[in-house]
């Protein structure tokens, strides 16, 4: 099933066939969901399907690899999102909704939830390429969870009320904490300073522990001696191409990616649509134009680095073809260039033969990616002043 809004409409009919006026009883996977519209007074939530037993594999992103968007979807449109306006401020513990959201958020495994809706969830599906989709939604009357396990670690932060949040999420990822906890930590609230907790958007929370966890290690990275060859990691994943190139160098980094026309971010264009962001070896001073799949990408690289000790020069490639026809979340990039970097590089002598590879398996001329590229400019550039130097 190709069409996007057949898709839709499939699974929403589906999920929705399994709910039975406004009482919806299931296990949460554990997720939630915390909105940013009209923020700081936002709608948080949690997200429930209407079934029990083991549904962790429906928030964990870091599973999905290799599962197509149809799957994806499948996953995700069975989430029903309980919705309770709430004041973010009021993460510190002044509300019994916000108190049970609080232990979903640090929960380990799969709750029992009991939700009692204002009203039958209406026909909708949300999409879009930060936060992963969830299904149908209503107002929340009444909400009921049944035990939880907090994660061990996570509730060890939680209940440190001195520590700030940027803190505690890197602690936590050093101690083997999946991304994915920490981010619905970060997003329930759960972290920091006690006076100063909140919660946090979910598509905020996402890029910002993305963001939190690759900036400390890229600066630790920067401590290393670099790669001494040139090295192309690549992998295919939801119609996405990703080829990745490495130079000895210190520290740089960039993220291109072109969409082809009909895809998610070039629905109305017959040519190709290109976006990049960059940063040098001092990092970047702005938010990056790309968006939060720059930082996914940054951290799927700077856990590379810790792994062999070394730092380089890196320049994502993406290519997004047709089939990439619905936004599934910035977990993609992450997790697919997780994948690629576990993978054994190419491995080259010289920038030229390196790229000649990488045009053999993108369709776009690598002319167009250099014109399009800061961090390939000044690879040639830097190669040019040193024949002349040398």
């Amino acid at each position: 099933m190709r069409d996007p809004r057949l898709l839709k409409y499939y699974y929403r009919f589906n999920t929705l066939s399994k709910i039975n006026g406004t009482d919806l009883s299931g296990s949460s996977p554990p997720d939630i969901f915390v909105g940013r519209f009209g923020y700081p007074y936002v709608y948080i939530g949690p997200l429930v399907p209407p079934e029990f037993g083991d549904t962790s594999v429906l928030a964990n992103p870091e599973e999905w690899v290799g599962k197509s968007i149809s799957d994806i979807v499948a996953y995700r449109s069975t989430l029903v999102r309980g919705m309770f306006k709430a004041d973010v401020r009021s993460a510190t513990g002044s509300g019994r909704v916000e108190d049970m959201l609080q232990e979903l958020a640090i929960a380990d495994k799969y709750t029992n939830v009991d939700m009692q809706l204002a009203r039958r969830p209406s026909l909708n599906l949300s999409f879009d390429e930060n936060s992963q989709p969830f299904g149908p939604s209503a107002p929340l009357k009444e909400l009921h969870i049944g035990n939880t396990k907090a994660n061990r670690q996570i509730e060890d932060a939680y209940f440190d009320t001195a520590m700030p949040a940027t803190d505690a999420v890197i602690e936590l990822y050093d101690k083997g904490v999946s991304v994915v906890k920490i981010q619905k930590a970060f997003s329930g609230g759960a972290l920091g300073i006690g006076a100063k907790r909140r919660f946090v958007p979910t598509r905020w929370s996402i890029t910002a522990v993305d963001d939190i966890i690759s900036k400390h290690k890229v600066n630790e990275a920067k401590e290393y001696n670099t790669i001494d060859t040139f090295r192309v990691y690549e992998t295919i994943g939801l119609d996405n191409r990703w080829l990745i190139l490495m130079a000895p160098g210190e520290w740089s980094y960039e993220l291109i990616e072109a969409w082809y026309p009909n895809t998610t971010w070039n629905m109305n264009r017959n040519d190709i649509a290109i976006y990049s962001s960059h940063e040098f070896f001092e990092g970047r001073k702005t938010y990056a134009e790309i968006g939060g799949c720059y930082y996914a990408a940054r951290l799927a690289v700077s856990e590379l680095f810790e792994r062999i000790q070394k730092q380089a020069k890196v320049v994502i490639m993406r290519e997004v073809h047709s089939g990439y026809t619905l936004p599934v979340g910035v977990w993609n990039t992450r997790e697919h260039v997780r994948q690629a970097l576990r993978q054994e590089p190419k491995y080259f002598d010289t920038l030229s033969a390196a790229l000649g590879y990488i045009s053999t398996k993108l369709e776009i001329p690598m002319s167009t990616w250099i014109r399009n590229s800061d961090v390939l400019k000044s690879l040639f550039y830097q190669r040019s002043i040193s024949k002349y130097l040398s």
